[in-house]
């Protein structure tokens, strides 16, 4: 079913169109630097509440932005979304995707969804992965998709899919996660970057993760944990900040370069900082080549 809505803002009166059905949520904008390109969002982890971030991204992209936002969700056998629910419907439309945002948590598709992931990976397509997407899946040893699980041991893919295209994979909390809320501060030698363009007082509810990206990897922000769940709280001073998000790339099975924005935070109640929220967006405008857009 289709519905037409006239979004209230008397800035911007744009008319979106919508689908909504127990499949794909389905974003369309009607103008701006992204008209013409797709981005296919993927909602299911356990605890942070991607299934609320990723369509409140997916919306201010297509209504700001002129973006195509497709939000597919891990769902249960009646359709009904179950927050890290190994199932995703709805995979298939990475086929016409621009770019990929990624926010899982230990999942393990079906073979028909894997290849849809898979055949993205192959061809080089962008990617923002977000919080738990860098152990995003947990595939037991026996499956032919075994090297994309976190931890992966194989050395031609060591560490899995979160190390090895995200830049890091599941290292373990960093302070006291839902009581130390995070502080996120721009590295210095990167302000220019196109991705901080306009970005400032960067703040996080949930807590930290350790990580150390992979190289070569380019650390646009480091994330100081805070002795509190509020933007003013003390800093932790025992616990110096760590990298919270960066810029890389990987290499495609066809040999092209992937770009790949990747944040350990973004749940949903981390968006409620503009700072933050700005810089996912302008994640994404940099990882679909729209820097000049920004």
């Amino acid at each position: 079913m289709k519905i037409a809505r006239l979004l209230p803002s008397a800035a911007l009166p744009a008319l979106l169109t919508f689908t909504v059905s127990a499949g794909p949520l389905v974003y369309e904008g009607s103008r701006g630097a992204g008209k013409s390109k797709h981005l296919v969002f993927i909602a299911s982890d356990h605890e942070y509440k991607s299934e609320e971030t990723l369509p409140a991204l997916a919306r201010i992209l297509a209504r700001h932005h002129g973006f195509k936002c497709t939000v597919l969700f891990g769902v249960n056998d009646k359709g009904e979304i179950v927050p890290g629910h190994s199932n995703v419907p709805g995979l298939e439309a990475l086929k016409s995707a621009d770019l990929m945002v990624v926010f899982t948590r230990f999942q393990n598709w079906p073979d028909e969804q894997m290849q849809h992931f898979v055949d993205y990976l192959n061809r080089g397509g962008p990617i923002v992965g977000l919080r738990t997407a860098t152990h995003g899946f947990q595939i037991p040893g026996n499956s032919k998709w075994a090297k994309y699980g976190n931890g992966y041991g194989g050395e031609e893919y060591k560490g899995g899919w979160g190390r090895q295209v995200l830049g890091e994979k599941w290292a373990g909390h960093y302070g006291g996660n839902h009581r130390q809320s995070t502080r996120l501060g721009i590295v210095p030698d990167q302000k220019d970057h196109p991705i901080l363009r306009g970005v400032k007082d960067m703040w996080a509810q949930c807590g930290g993760y350790k990580a150390a990206p992979l190289a070569p990897s380019t650390v646009l922000a480091m994330a100081q944990p805070l002795q509190g769940m509020t933007p003013d709280s003390p800093p932790n001073q025992k616990m110096p900040p760590v990298p919270g998000a960066w810029t890389r790339s990987y290499r495609s099975k066809a040999g092209k370069q992937g770009r790949v924005f990747t944040s350990t935070y973004g749940a949903s109640n981390d968006i409620l900082s503009e700072g933050y929220r700005r810089l996912l967006i302008n994640g994404c405008f940099w990882a679909v080549g729209l820097e000049d857009q920004i």
